[in-house]
């Protein structure tokens, strides 16, 4: 009997991404070869995700595609926007199974009959029902693999849905994340990077109580002695929760790279009230200050939101201005959009979509400043570059322990190898060139 075929697509953030991959895990186990989403397959899973804009569009477009690859293929629809509008996905033409937040890892119980529906199915829960933890990571890649330690997220972010999608803050056991590590370094993996909704929350709520058994200065202690990984990454941790300790033990770690991801929002203390974030603006100077002068080369990305119920010219100038003069190496820029059921989307001082893009560029072209800023002051210096995998118009790419991006002429032996190099120079693209040093152990 021909075996079924699964293919996926995913929306969203790295933690999406580790989620799809052990979803994907458990079709393989249930028998399914998974494949291409181009390809034709007998169910398609889309993982979807609140955050983008026109999250409702692109998920149509999802669907059609795989309509296409095979129309009477069964698609089910799983993911942050599925737990916050099942009703609304389940209603889109071809879409026969919809999934919450706790059902998703299930999925498979929900397959035994793969007959088209007329109507999407749905099937989600009440969010405060999602208090159980499932680990996952993912492996497609063979360079790294993202590995989720936390889920969920206690602030009350005025502008965010992910509490609402993705319900309390909870974490992994230690024991279980220690073992997904190895199994990752067992596939031969060199990279692996920490994810989670609010990773520098870890420790809340294992084994379901609020009760912290460890914290993420634990987790990075022990995950720094897991033999055979070459490098591990902190994803993205809030400034408030980014503490000395941390940033020390990544500064004397064996396999933690000097490079931190720090959310902002915004510049201006006004606006980081009114998003009703924990800290100020003070606290994040404090923050970039302690990891330069322990790690002077360390890449620090910073996420910022423009366009905030309320932000004025003068509070984006006072945004703009604090970015410049901080020593960050790049800027992830969102453009802020309407969340239902969030309080922002009730706020008055509604910014116009016109300016809200007109600052959004301002700041991705004072992001490319920084980066090409950032990566000049590394030429010249040696570092260790992991190559990936796809032959880029007769290049390979790789990123240095400090994440800057560098590029050579293909060549297939350097894939997933760690190399010595001194960075040279930096070409067109914006990409840096190198020289070759010393070989590092493979």
């Amino acid at each position: 009997m021909e075996r079924k075929k699964v293919a996926f697509y995913t929306l969203g953030c790295k933690l999406n991404f580790s989620e799809t991959s052990t979803i994907a895990r458990s079709f393989i186990n249930e028998g399914f070869d998974r494949v291409s989403f181009s390809e034709h397959a007998d169910v398609y899973v889309i993982n979807t995700c609140s955050v983008t804009e026109n999250a409702d569009k692109r998920f149509k477009t999802i669907v059609k595609q795989a309509q296409k690859a095979n129309p009477k293929a069964f698609v089910a629809a799983i993911g942050c926007y599925a737990q916050l509008k099942p009703q609304e996905l389940a209603d889109v033409n071809g879409v026969d199974l919809v999934l919450g937040a706790t059902e998703k890892f299930k999925i498979t119980d929900y397959l035994n009959d793969l007959t088209k529906n007329d109507m999407g199915e749905v099937h989600s829960c009440e969010i405060d029902e999602a208090d159980f933890y499932v680990g996952s990571y993912s492996i497609g890649d063979r360079t790294r693999a993202f590995l989720k330690v936390q889920d969920g997220c206690d602030y009350k972010c005025t502008y965010c849905t992910i509490p609402l999608a993705r319900g309390i803050s909870r974490s992994d056991t230690m024991d279980n994340v220690l073992q997904n590590a190895k199994a990752i370094s067992e596939q031969g993996i060199k990279e692996i990077v920490l994810t989670g909704v609010n990773i520098g929350d870890y420790g809340k709520g294992e084994f379901g109580n609020k009760k912290h058994e460890h914290t993420f200065l634990d987790l990075v202690t022990e995950l720094d002695k897991v033999e055979g990984i070459e490098r591990l990454r902190i994803s993205s941790i809030e400034p408030n929760l980014l503490k000395n300790d941390t940033i020390d033990l990544v500064s004397k770690s064996r396999a933690f790279v000097p490079h931190f991801h720090i959310p902002l929002q915004s510049g201006s203390n006004d606006v980081l009230k009114k998003m009703k974030r924990r800290y100020m603006r003070e606290l994040y100077v404090d923050r970039v200050a302690k990891v330069r002068e322990v790690m002077p080369h360390a890449c620090i990305g910073v996420d910022v939101i423009v366009g905030f119920p309320g932000e004025t010219d003068a509070h984006f100038l006072e945004t703009y201005n604090f970015l410049n003069e901080l020593d960050v190496s790049y800027l992830h820029v969102f453009t802020y959009s309407e969340r239902d059921n969030t309080e922002a989307a009730n706020m008055e001082g509604v910014v116009p979509k016109k300016v809200r893009t007109k600052r959004s560029k301002m700041l991705r072209g004072l992001s490319v400043k920084k980066r090409r800023s950032f990566y000049e002051s590394q030429i010249g210096t040696n570092r260790t570059v992991l190559f990936e995998g796809e032959n880029k118009e007769g290049y390979i790419h790789g990123f240095t322990e400090n994440y800057v991006k560098v590029k050579a002429p293909w060549d297939p032996a350097l894939v997933n190898t760690l190399q010595q190099v001194t960075l040279t120079k930096i070409d067109e693209d914006g990409l840096v060139r190198f020289e070759f040093a010393e070989v590092c152990a493979n």
